[in-house]
């Protein structure tokens, strides 16, 4: 649906592109979460927002939408290996945020493209 076009590989060299954002030191937010649960509870956030607004998409599209967020919460957990575990500051909370919002328009596009 969306792993597999060149817009993800765009994400994903947007995402490579602003490492650095995970490699310097920052002040931790006050929630105390981890890099990673920032960047799962976002994109969930944003797919559920997604599933939402297109009531129309049915199991196995779901199912689908689901299976390929999965492969790309590993691909960043891939990117992220050696900071996952480290309390998220919030400029980078700012970008996954950001981020997670592209991944949610890939997803809208392949949908409206799916549904036409």
């Amino acid at each position: 649906m969306v792993i597999d076009k060149a817009g993800y590989n765009h994400l994903i060299e947007y995402f490579t592109e602003n490492l650095a954002l995970f490699e310097k030191p920052g002040e931790p937010i006050a929630n105390g979460k981890t890099v990673m649960c920032a960047i799962e509870d976002k994109i969930a956030a944003n797919i559920i927002n997604l599933c939402t607004q297109h009531d129309e998409l049915e199991m196995n599209h779901r199912s689908l939408i689901i299976r390929e967020v999965d492969g790309i919460v590993y691909d960043l957990q891939e990117i992220l290996s050696s900071v996952i575990n480290q309390p998220v500051t919030q400029e980078q909370l700012e970008f996954i945020e950001e981020f997670s919002g592209l991944v949610k328009n890939l997803f809208d596009s392949a949908i409206a493209d799916l549904l036409d």
